[in-house]
């Protein structure tokens, strides 16, 4: 039995134009009643979703993905210099995600009305791709031929030859796609028939990799 073999790590990389934008967005109301605290922050939720429909989308587009409520307190100084722990409200928190097809004049008309909603929304924009999952096949397909090729230069200089593919190993690691490209505004008093930026984000580079085992003879 031949117990000769070698391993080698192929690396597939890929650049990718963004095609998809998401929105990232944090709503939040601290009262001292509980309930003030969630009613407040489920009307500016509302107020949200009716900006976002305002610009077409419909409102199941305007997904929830968090909803938490901390208890908040602050240290207060007492006469004899020490420092007490003081309840300061309930702090109702909702995280929220709109996504949609990369378009400069709808994202800039979106963030123009959540900006005018009264919702005080905070807003993070990522430039990404629609299908991840296709990207993913083309990197490790990539991994692959960037392997086999390491794999034939080290097996022809150490003149052995490369025999059966005996194993890929792989460990699943998340591969993010998102533009280095951020997106910021200033907003006038009346901004959605203002002149839009045009923009070009910068493409989106991504890497995996995987280890495969070969046969050498």
């Amino acid at each position: 039995m031949n117990n000769r073999t070698i391993t080698v790590k192929g690396v597939g990389s890929a650049s990718t134009k963004p095609d998809f934008v998401s929105l990232s967005l944090r709503v939040s109301e601290t009262d001292t009643d509980y309930q003030n605290a969630v009613n407040g922050a489920n009307k500016r939720v509302f107020a949200l979703e009716n900006a976002v429909v305002g610009v077409g989308f419909d409102k199941t587009d305007l997904k929830t993905l968090s909803f938490n409520v901390e208890t908040n307190y602050e240290n207060v100084e007492q006469p004899n210099g020490r420092y007490r722990r003081v309840f300061a409200g309930y702090n109702c928190v909702y995280g929220l995600k709109l996504s949609f097809d990369l378009d400069a004049l709808r994202l800039a008309n979106t963030l123009t009305a959540i900006s005018k909603s009264g919702s005080e929304a905070e807003v993070d924009v990522r430039f990404t791709v629609k299908d991840p999952e296709s990207v993913k096949a083309e990197l490790l397909k990539s991994a692959a031929q960037n392997a086999r090729a390491k794999a034939e230069v080290l097996a022809e200089a150490s003149g052995v030859a490369l025999g059966e593919l005996l194993a890929i190993n792989y460990d699943w690691t998340e591969v993010m796609f998102a533009s280095e490209t951020r997106f910021a505004r200033s907003y006038g008093a009346d901004m959605l028939n203002e002149a839009m930026p045009e923009f070009t984000p910068e493409d989106i580079e991504s890497s995996d990799s995987a280890a495969f085992v070969w046969e050498i003879k």
